[in-house]
């Protein structure tokens, strides 16, 4: 193989330059193409093959000129050992290897988990739901001023999620459950990651799972709920005990009273009754509530032409936090204060606290108070699940662990021979007795 380097004289430029092209011969078979380099014909030693110390950079030049020979010579033995046959866009290749790729930007986890949010939202998932990858990512950047680095897809690792959790745990002091969503959302994200987007994740998105820590539930007793319902009240604050009262005697989540309208209630083909059929805001499950006396009582007294026609609500609802504000008084009033152990876990420790029950009272007090009772007066659980919307029995049995009342009437039942007592009337669900604090 023979290498030669020529200068164009028949292609000079405006400013006089003429390109310097290679011409590679073998095998009787003759290869040319530009080296890319230009001079001028008084800066080219033609015998020499290279250019002249009037060139600038010249040594710089020529040993360009020398590498692109070696690296003919290279490709040519390479062709050759593979018994193929050179070519032009080999030579080319040769000449000009393709650069080496540019590494893709490192994806950050916090841009990562803001676009999977939109993705789920173009999916349809609920809002409180989307809600929830908007905090994670908040906590995430806080957690990246603390240390000082960025979170990265490629580099989050296990021994990075202790990290991160540990921060959470101690530093700000998230509770266990808020820890358990931070888990499950980046549970989620990482395995959207693999899965879907096809890109590798340094970890094993089912390992990145929290442990979830039962909270106590609050409800109110019988007596509570008489009180509540007979308390005088001022008018300011009346018609959120009613909308609470309603929520106790149905069921329904805040969310779901708030959007309740005169299309939801269907009386019962024989008369007996009317029911409320919906479908929930938070699990979009249909579901049937029957309206007791005290329930029916409460939406008769505020009908009105207010709340008629397509749109207008049943009940005067506020905003949530308002309604959650204004029970604390009401229930405060109604005598609802008898002392409640709260135990939460800060930065890995227990922490007790005694507590007066009006203030931890909230709207979904109110539907805990439904189970609870409903419970007590021998609902099956089967159908205390349909009227929750639960979809899992798992979530309704909650319930039936915390009301001891109920399991003191099981045991008395089971081993004492005592008779189940008879069912209380719907309409008096407020006049139940029960021990439980």
């Amino acid at each position: 193989m023979v290498t030669q380097f020529t200068l164009r004289t028949d292609k000079k430029d405006s400013t006089g330059r003429c390109p310097v092209h290679l011409a590679v011969y073998f095998d009787g078979l003759r290869l040319r193409c530009a080296t890319g380099e230009k001079c001028k014909p008084a800066d080219w030693n033609e015998d020499r093959q290279q250019f002249r110390r009037s060139y600038p950079l010249a040594e710089d030049a020529n040993a360009l000129l020398a590498r692109m020979a070696s690296d003919m010579l290279a490709w040519w033995r390479a062709v050759r050992a593979a018994g193929e046959t050179p070519t032009l866009a080999g030579l080319k290749a040769a000449l000009r290897p393709a650069p080496a790729p540019t590494p893709a930007p490192e994806r950050l986890v916090v841009t990562e988990i803001m676009e999977f949010r939109e993705v789920m939202r173009r999916r349809g998932l609920m809002w409180n739901t989307l809600r929830h990858y908007l905090v994670t990512a908040n906590w995430l950047r806080d957690f990246e001023r603390w240390a000082g680095r960025k979170l990265t897809v490629s580099g989050y690792d296990l021994a990075t999620h202790d990290l991160v959790l540990a921060y959470l745990r101690h530093e700000r002091a998230l509770s266990p459950n808020s820890l358990y969503t931070v888990g499950k959302d980046l549970r989620r994200l990482f395995g959207y990651l693999r899965d879907e987007r096809g890109l590798t994740v340094s970890v094993e998105p089912r390992k990145l799972r929290v442990a979830c820590q039962d909270t106590e539930k609050v409800y109110l007793t019988g007596p509570e709920l008489e009180r509540l319902r007979v308390t005088v009240l001022p008018t300011t604050l009346a018609p959120v005990r009613d909308v609470f009262l309603f929520c106790c005697y149905t069921g329904l989540r805040y969310s779901d009273v708030l959007q309740l309208h005169g299309g939801n209630v269907e009386a019962l083909p024989d008369g007996s009754g009317r029911v409320l059929r919906l479908t929930q805001t938070k699990t979009r499950t249909r579901v049937s509530v029957y309206l007791t006396a005290a329930a029916t009582a409460l939406l008769e007294k505020h009908a009105g032409p207010e709340r008629e026609g397509p749109g207008a609500r049943l009940l005067p609802v506020y905003q949530n936090q308002v309604m959650n504000r204004y029970l604390k008084r009401i229930c405060q009033l109604a005598g609802v204060t008898a002392g409640v152990e709260v135990v939460e876990v800060r930065a890995g420790q227990v922490i007790k606290s005694m507590r007066p029950k009006h203030e931890l009272i909230t709207m979904h007090t109110a539907r805990h108070t439904f189970a609870t009772q409903s419970l007590l007066r021998g609902m099956p659980v089967e159908v205390l699940q349909k009227i929750l919307g639960h979809a899992s029995i798992k979530t309704t049995l909650v319930y039936a662990k915390i009301v001891e009342d109920f399991q003191h009437q099981t045991m008395r039942r089971i081993w004492e021979d005592v008779p189940t007592p008879a069912p209380v009337a719907a309409d008096t669900i407020y006049t139940v007795e029960s021990s439980a604090a």
